[in-house]
């Protein structure tokens, strides 16, 4: 029996290590699933999610030249979105009316009016 990338098998969990478990196939081969691709949930002991011998369904992410089968049970499971909702629009933060450029202009000029007559009266006092 020969599989390939994207297939579907039931297999028996052979071997549980804290970096994956090893899933034995139909066929007799042994494929790795990655502690990344047991669960979309953060997985820290592997033992809370799978047990030695026990079947399960999981698909073949990738068969590499030398044999190795990368497997993943997570790829059966619908993906939780971490896609946050748009912000309402009635809580929407109070904007500031902005001023025309003629007011912004004449702000300017003020200060800078304000400000070279300080200096010249500073430079007249030395």
């Amino acid at each position: 029996m020969s599989f390939k990338n994207g297939d579907v098998i039931e297999g028996t969990v052979k071997k549980i290590t804290k970096y994956g478990a090893f899933i034995e196939l139909p066929n007799g081969q042994t494929g790795l699933c990655h502690i990344s691709e047991i669960s979309n949930d953060f997985v820290k002991d592997i033992n809370e999610y799978l047990k030695a011998d026990q079947k399960l369904k999981v698909k073949i992410l990738n068969i590499k030249e030398d044999g190795k089968i990368e497997l993943s049970i997570k790829a059966l499971t619908k993906p939780v979105s971490n896609k946050r909702s748009k912000p309402s629009d009635k809580y929407r933060k109070p904007q500031k009316p902005q001023k025309s450029f003629e007011n912004m202009l004449s702000d300017f000029l003020k200060n800078s009016d304000e400000t070279l007559k300080n200096l010249k009266q500073r430079d007249q006092k030395y």
